[in-house]
């Protein structure tokens, strides 16, 4: 059943893509011409250029997709102790493995690398303190190093600390890496609550501001107390209403429909 909602996930992935409607409009305006329909024709060329101009129009997409990014709110840790925190969770989405990585022997990260970043800045800060990165991949056919093994080849090569590190390289989702990595935590969790004879404590969670909510309810619902830490944020505190760009507007809306699309499955099917 999980494969079949991952794969099925993937297609409406797809189709929700603002662009990918684009070239279909435009691919019915050009079959309707063909077809000697001009009134259908000017219709979805109308179609076209309306998608067109939401898509590139900067605020039609940053006005949700902030809302969605300051959903949940940034916890200040740096005046907590470390003892306040049970171990790091950093979630995968952020790495290239895959086959390049092992023919060019080289980790690309994507456009979301402050997830990698802040990893390895509480990796350095709290060297004691237990983490976890989750992830294989998000592909429908993967093939070679999981992005977990990704990260544990950069944590190698940056002379991070490894002594308290742990990896699940299984997980396909957000769901699944919140599933997978439960047994760890709670372990972990158990083991260091019975040393500090105290009830166990949150860990650090580390993923995209946009990300984020979804995240903090499947681990709430998994019953796993977390202390939010969102990082790469595609918002600031100010609208664009000037600026009109294909591609960021592209991204932030494939961000956000993919987030809106993501909850109400996980709803829908009980993840949340």
């Amino acid at each position: 059943m999980d494969t079949l909602f991952f794969v099925f996930s993937k297609l409406v992935q797809f189709c929700i893509e603002p662009l990918n409607w684009l070239i279909v409009f435009v691919a019915l305006s050009l079959l309707f011409l063909s077809l000697r329909k001009p009134h259908l024709c000017k219709r979805f060329l109308l179609l076209a250029l309306a998608d067109l101009l939401l898509v590139g129009w900067l605020p039609t997409s940053e006005v949700f997709l902030r809302a969605l990014e300051d959903s949940v709110a940034k916890v200040q840790i740096a005046q907590m102790p470390e003892t306040d925190f049970g171990g790091i969770i950093i979630l995968g989405g952020a790495i290239e493995g895959g086959e390049i990585a092992i023919d060019r022997g080289e980790v690309s990260i994507y456009s979301s690398a402050e997830r990698i970043t802040k990893a390895f800045e509480l990796i350095r800060k709290y060297p004691d303190l237990p983490f976890i990165f989750s992830g294989f991949s998000g592909r429908l056919s993967p093939v070679g190093m999981s992005e977990a093994d990704a990260f544990k080849q950069l944590v190698s090569e940056q002379g991070l600390p490894d002594k308290n590190a742990h990896y699940e390289n299984q997980s396909r989702n957000t769901y699944e890496n919140v599933l997978l990595m439960k047994p760890m935590i709670l372990e972990l969790g158990a083991k260091s609550a019975k040393e500090a004879d105290a009830p166990p404590k949150p860990w650090l969670l580390i993923t995209s501001a946009s990300h984020m909510y979804r995240s903090v309810k499947i681990f709430q619902k998994q019953g796993i107390a977390v202390i939010p830490i969102p990082v790469d944020y595609q918002t600031g505190n100010r609208l664009h209403w000037s600026s009109f760009d294909l591609m960021e507007g592209a991204k932030q809306w494939n961000n956000l429909l993919h987030e809106t699309v993501g909850l109400l499955a996980y709803w829908i099917t009980g993840k949340i």
